[in-house]
Order: C-alpha cells, then structure tokens, then sequence
C-alpha cells in the first residue's frame, strides 16, 4: 500500500477562518476555495499544483487513493476536502495530529511546528501569515510559487514526522484513528430540522418563563456578583469554591458545583426560582448546540466530530464545538439524529465495564464470578452492605449497592458518597455512609489492596522504576514514561510530583498548564477507564468490519446497518461486545443494544 502525504491551502481572511468557525462550516461554506495542495507519494518529491477547483480535481485523480494510505496532519481537515470536494476515499487514514496525542499526551502541544523542532525534523514556516485574505486569483505568480515551497515543506514535515510517530503504535490503533476521522468525513447521519427548530424553541419559552418568574435581567444572572446580591438579599449565603485556575475563591455557581445545585431544594420557592434560572440562562451549551446542528442540517449530512485520545485515558471526546459525548438518553437531540433511508441506527452500551475491569484487574475473583455468572451485583452487594440475603434486598437498597459499585470501587469518602445518593434524593447520615463503604471495602478487600498498590506506583514512577500495576501482571510501569496498556500506548502523568499535599501532575486546562493532584483510587480509576477503552476500541473495529460505525460515546458504539437486516445486525454487534479480547482471559463481558430510524429510540 502506497504512502501519500497530503496538504492543502485554502483561502482565510479575518471573519471567514478556523479560529472563527468550526471545521465542518468552513469547508462547507460558499467562500470555500482551495489555493493549492502539496502531494508526496512514498519517498518521491512532494509536488505543488494549484489552479481552478475542477483542474485541482483531475490533478488529484492522477494517485492512486483507493489502493493508498493517506496521511496528513490534522487529516480530519485534509480529508473532508478531499472526500466533499473532489470525491475520493483512500483505502486508509492516518492522522499524525492524533498520533502525537497518544504518544506526548494532553498536556503537550502537538501542533506541526512543535513537533517538528521536537523531533528536529526542521522549522515550519509562516507564509500562511501572509496569505490572509488571498484568493488564488490574487496571488502573483512569485508570491504563488512561495506559498508553494511553504506547503510542500509542511508536508515533507509531516512525512518525517509520521515515521517518527510510526514504532508507537499498532494495527488496532492506527484502525481507529482511520475510524475516528471517517466519522466526520463519511457522513451518514441525518438531521431532523423540524425537530431541532421545535426544540430550540422549547429551550428558549423556557429559559424565558424563568427570567420573568424571578424578575430578573438576562445580563444580572449572567453576572457572578449581581447574582451573589440577589441570593443575599433572599438570606442565602453565595456559595464558594477555589478556582483551580487562580487558586483563589470564586462563586461556586455552576451545575456541577453541588452546594449551588443543592439550592433548587431550598424552602423558599423564589430562590429555586433564581438558581435555576441562572442555570438555564447561565449554561446555554444546549441551545448553542441545537442552533449548531440546525445548521450542519441545512447545509447536510451530519459529520460526527470525535476527538482521537481526547484525555489521558485514551478516550474520545467531542471536537469541532459539537459536543455528542454528553447527550443523555431522553435527550430530544438524539431524536433528531436519524440513520439514512433504508437503515437503522444500532446502539450498544457496555454495562459495567469499569466495575468489571476494577473487579478483574484487582483479582476480587468472587466479584468476577458474580459478573461471569450474570448475577445481579448491585443486588448482592447491598446484601452484603445491610447483611441480608439478596432476595430481600429492596429497590432503595439497591440503589445504594448500584450507586456503592460504581462509585466507592475508586476510594471514595463518606462525605462525597453522601453527596452522591443525596443528588438522587437518597438521604443518609454521614455515619450510615461510613458504615457502607467501609462494608464495602471489607467485602472486596483485593480491591482497597490494589489502590495502595497504586500508591506505590505513583512513587515509582517519579523514581523512574518498573514494576508491576495489578494482581494479574497485565500491566506495567515503565518509569517516568507511565503505566503501559495492552494496546502500547501510556496513561502519562507528565511532571508527576510528590508535595506535601501528595503526588500533582500537569495537564491541560483550556490553554493553561496546571498542576492536578493524583493519589491510588484516581490512578486506578484512570487504569479502569483506559483498559475499558482499549476493550471498546477492539470491539468498534470487530464491528466496523461489517457495518459502518458512526458513533462512540463512552462505553457504546453505534453503527448503521439496512433496516431488513436490523435483528441480525443487532445480534451481531452484541456478539462483538461481549467478546473478551485475547488479552484479558477470564474478563467476563456483557452489553445491551437496541436499534431504530433514531439515536434516541434505540
């Protein structure tokens, strides 16, 4: 299979660019035009051809896509022109953007110009500066051959740097980075406009009746201090937290912050009143959401913008300001989101998958043995929390052993365990909750054994040792360049410190480096949600090898598959992701899966 590296250049100015649009809207945007585009096949020299859109086209005919793999930096760009523009889809994608992610993490930038002095692969140059606002039509034909040399180096860049990046990885990962962009590039799903302009609507009647309920100004609960004045003047002292930016105290007034929530229970009505308003006027990611995709549904079918190795763990997140890894069940948006005519769209969550991975990885056989026989955890966990027998475990009780699996498995506190059944209107003393967990540690003490563990590895790490991380001897730190997975990739803890409040790490906070605090239990949550990925990521490929996959969220995976066909795709995609990958022998799986014409019925 040939290598062809690809760049291109199109035409920006100051209110039509990336940094003011989102990808998806530039290139499908009537100012669309391509300047140039630089192409090396294998070794050979890189080539420059620019001329009209249609000649651009016959020239790109000229390799051989179908039978090639494409490479580009930033392919999610490269490729959707290629494939909306000029209709071509290599056999393979590699994304060297995405690549670099996994191996130098989030925390470090991963742009072409760091990467190439970091490997001294030579120095990108800054000719796109200078092309603002240049349609091809207006370059001279000096200026044009400059912008040229700048787009055959920046793929001759990208060629290095793909072979510097190459030895990280395997077949597995470079498959789902090739998945992830042809997500976005393939589209298949499509947009109910009507649904979403109805929904919009809804979101604004709503956000409306709550501002005139309180009889307050948009601009005053938008404002931290004017909304902290209102909530004095009710008898409600404003709640705080520290900045994690700042270190400094701010108005905790956002909906996760849990004693701001908390207030929509308050006795009197008019401060319920306040808060939620604030909470809907405040936090519009939903209207802004809907808008956005009442807009891609104009102008098509709906790309799926999935972000490859989005956090340290290894899991995707939500790019291109459309954000689908947060959309809960029920959500009319998901309603919207229809599987072309003649199929449906399938969707299969794993269930437990983190309780499975924890109970597996810290050797609690009997826990995995409750999993493998199909039992019902949550069930018998609360029995042996309330030391009954599970066949007279209530529906609450339950609930408090669902909310003990899934929460306490990660060394959490009373308190904060308090907090979370009190979220789901579950009141219990803090010395009830201290019975639990600590009923719960005692029932599964392999599992308290491996959070020191992970303490231990924290230390190791910063002394640059290797040592074993779980009861199994699956995986391994090797030192400074983090915990070793079954795909090869690391979870990272980049500057990892050890202060006198306990072990910090840098990461990324929007464009900010800060220091965020790690100790066991969150090193083996870590460790839970990157094994699960590389499960949910060999399973997606196990799937896509008989129909097209056009989501992931989490722990599921949505594909299409033609409507005749739905029960026996269905079959097959819950054969899939209940399949124990080879390297996890005795990992007990499970999964549900539904389908329909929408993302929300299946």
């Amino acid at each position: 299979m040939d290598l062809i590296t690809i760049d291109f250049e199109t035409y920006y100015d100051v209110e039509y660019s990336l940094s003011k649009m989102t990808t998806e809207e530039y290139i499908r945007h009537k100012s669309f035009e391509v300047i140039g585009v630089a192409v090396k096949v294998n070794d050979e020299p890189t080539r420059w051809y620019s001329g009209e859109m249609s000649d651009i086209g016959l020239w790109l005919r000229g390799f051989d896509w179908e039978n090639s793999m494409a490479v580009a930096h930033n392919a999610v760009f490269d490729m959707a022109i290629l494939h909306w523009h000029f209709h071509m889809k290599p056999k393979a994608i590699a994304d060297t953007l995405s690549m670099a992610r996994a191996v130098h993490g989030t925390a470090t930038s991963v742009s072409l110009a760091s990467l190439a002095r970091h490997y001294e692969l030579g120095e990108k140059g800054t000719e796109v500066v200078n092309a603002i606002g240049f349609r091809r039509r207006d370059f001279s034909e000096g200026k044009l051959e400059t912008y040229g040399d700048y787009c055959q180096n920046d793929v001759e860049l990208t060629y290095k740097l793909f072979h510097k990046l190459m030895p990280s990885f395997n077949f597995t990962e470079m498959k789902l980075i090739d998945l992830t962009i042809r997500m976005f590039t393939e589209p298949e799903l499509v947009l109910d406009t009507i649904q979403l302009v109805d929904y919009r609507t809804s979101l604004q009647v709503t956000k409306a009746d709550l501002l005139a309920k309180v009889g307050m100004e948009r601009d005053a609960l938008m404002s931290n201090p004017k909304l902290a004045l209102m909530l004095t003047s009710l008898g409600v002292q404003p709640p705080t937290k520290i900045s994690p930016a700042t270190g400094k105290p701010t108005m905790a007034f956002s909906k996760t912050d849990k004693d701001f929530i908390a207030l929509l229970e308050h006795e009197d009505p008019t401060v319920q009143a306040v808060v939620a308003a604030r909470l809907g006027v405040k936090s519009t990611q939903e209207e802004t959401r809907t808008q956005r995709l009442i807009d891609i549904g104009f102008r098509g079918l709906m790309p799926v913008p999935l972000r490859y190795y989005a956090a340290h763990t290894g899991r995707w997140g939500g790019d291109d300001k459309v954000n689908l890894q947060n959309l809960k069940r029920g959500s009319l948006i998901r309603n919207a989101m229809l599987a072309p005519p003649g199929y449906v769209i399938i969707d299969c969550d794993s269930s437990q998958i983190e309780a499975r991975v924890l109970a597996w990885l810290a050797g609690q056989d009997d826990l995995v043995q409750a999993f493998a026989d199909g039992e019902d955890v949550y069930k018998l966990t609360a029995s042996k929390i309330y030391k009954t027998e599970p066949q007279y475990v209530t529906p609450s009780e339950r609930f408090v052993g669902k909310t003990t699996v899934l929460g306490c498995g990660y060394g959490m506190g009373a308190a904060k365990f308090q907090g979370a059944l009190a979220n789901s209107k579950v009141l219990l003393t803090l010395q009830e909750c201290e019975t639990i967990i600590g009923g719960y540690r005692e029932s599964y003490p392999r599992i308290p054994i491996l959070w020191k563990r992970a303490q231990k590895v924290l230390e190791a790490i910063v002394a640059d040792r290797t040592v074993d991380f779980d009861a199994r001897s699956m995986l391994s730190v090797y030192g400074r360049q983090g915990i070793k997975l079954p795909n090869g990739m690391f979870v990272k803890y980049p500057g990892l410190t050890l202060t006198d409040d306990g072990f910090v790490y840098e990461t990324k906070r929007g464009k900010q480096t800060v220091m965020n605090r790690i100790y066991g239990g969150k090193a083996v949550e870590n460790v839970c949600q990157a094994v699960a990925r590389c499960i949910i990521g060999e399973q997606l490929i196990d799937v896509s090898r008989k129909y097209k996959v056009v989501l992931t969220v989490h722990d599921a995976i949505a594909c299409i598959a033609p409507e005749d066909e739905a029960e026996e795709a269905k079959d097959y995609v819950v054969q899939c992701m209940r399949k124990t990958p080879a390297w996890a022998k005795g990992l007990p799986l499970n999964c549900e899966a539904g389908y329909g014409k929408s993302y929300g019925e299946c």
